[in-house]
């Protein structure tokens, strides 16, 4: 089963992101599932390495490296030209991604999933 996750969410200020990514850790879990993650908008920021979270708090580079190695993982190359943002900038194993290649996600995915 494939399975594409998009999220638009910045990574810090709403938990929609968070939810996204929790559910991506889960899915990835499942051999039968390929999953796809597709990061739009503000929620490129999501792949920014060296994030420091407060003690306690949930830190989303490190979820997003637990779905990097099990999943496939695109940045929207519009929207991380919009903030200037850089795929150096990127937690290894997230890449940029445009809309065509989402749109093949989309047409090929039995669930599309939209946080």
């Amino acid at each position: 089963m494939i399975i594409t996750i998009i999220t638009n969410d910045p990574p810090y200020g709403t938990e929609r992101s968070f939810n996204a990514l929790r559910l991506a850790m889960s899915l990835v879990k499942d051999e039968d599932v390929k999953l796809n993650l597709f990061l739009m908008a503000d929620a490129v920021a999501c792949a920014m390495k060296d994030q420091e979270t407060p003690q306690g708090y949930y830190n989303l580079e490190r979820m997003l490296k637990s779905v990097t190695g099990r999943g496939t993982v695109r940045a929207c190359i519009t929207c991380m030209k919009a903030r200037g943002v850089k795929e150096e900038y990127f937690v290894e194993g997230v890449k940029s991604g445009d809309m065509a290649l989402l749109a093949d996600w989309v047409k090929t995915s039995d669930k599309v999933i939209s946080f």
